[in-house]
């Protein structure tokens, strides 16, 4: 039994809670591609643990060579965490923050790396200097939102979002962590509500459709939830999914919704 629910538990995990913290990634001069939220690419289908290795080993060398070139700074921060060395990852951006304190790609990607590394409060701080009341960031107000979310300020979070959401109206990313934010604190209507508009935008994100799969079952409609999750995984873990959110609903009171920072390391989903 135990291990048929750790197996569920698993497959599950591309169904999983997850919001996306955005990071600011404006002025940041890179021929690398960015994310939908504007934060520096942690992942990619062509990408492999192998790749983001010799990236590690690549830009190490590099940054020990020229520690205070900002972009390789950046990049080797960005391999490290995707190679899941994320306190060294948030050891190099607190050193680049300091050498360029009014950067705000830079404070943005280490608010983004310090939430990862669970340290939320310096988080929020790093974040709040990465943009301003006059020219707020919709990526950083999401980032603030999905930290806050985290340390289960939930009001305060969907406050963020809805902020965001004004600078850059039915951007999906923002959409999907509002949505999550509802989940959070139970309001599963307005949850499902949000994340079908999230799930609207084109091209979707699989894991904005997975999170409605994982709402929509919460309400009690496993049925519906397995076609939603049958479109992006093979029959036998849409299945097993359906199955776990069925043990889940049975103890619904205490569900237990993983409110964790996107970190796409590489061959995640």
């Amino acid at each position: 039994m135990c291990s048929t629910r750790s197996r569920s538990a698993r497959l599950l995990a591309s169904a999983a809670i997850v919001v996306i913290i955005a990071a600011a990634a404006a002025g940041c001069q890179t021929t690398q591609s960015t994310d939908t939220t504007g934060s520096l690419t942690l992942a990619s289908a062509d990408r492999s643990d192998a790749d983001w290795q010799r990236d590690v080993e690549a830009y190490g060398q590099k940054y020990r060579d020229k520690p205070t070139d900002v972009e390789v700074a950046l990049r080797y921060a960005q391999a490290l965490r995707a190679t899941g060395q994320r306190a060294q990852a948030v050891a190099i951006l607190e050193q680049t923050s300091i050498r360029n304190p009014s950067n705000k790609v830079v404070l943005g990607e280490y608010g983004r790396a310090l939430a990862e590394a669970g340290n939320y409060e310096q988080a929020l701080e790093v974040l709040d200097r990465a943009h301003t009341p006059d020219q707020p960031d919709w990526h950083i107000l999401s980032a603030q939102g999905a930290v806050l979310d985290q340390m289960g300020r939930h009001e305060e979070a969907q406050r963020h979002y809805l902020t965001a959401l004004k600078i850059a109206p039915d951007e999906a990313t923002v959409l999907s962590n509002l949505g999550l934010s509802y989940a959070l604190s139970k309001d599963l209507k307005n949850a499902e509500a949000t994340l079908r508009r999230a799930a609207a935008r084109r091209p979707v994100d699989q894991r904005v459709r997975q999170n409605l799969a994982l709402v929509v079952g919460l309400q009690g409609r496993f049925a519906e939830a397995e076609t939603i999750a049958r479109a992006d995984l093979p029959p036998d873990q849409a299945a097993a999914n359906a199955l776990y959110l069925r043990q889940m609903l049975a103890h619904k009171d205490n569900v237990p919704l993983s409110n964790q920072a996107y970190h796409s390391g590489p061959g995640s989903s």
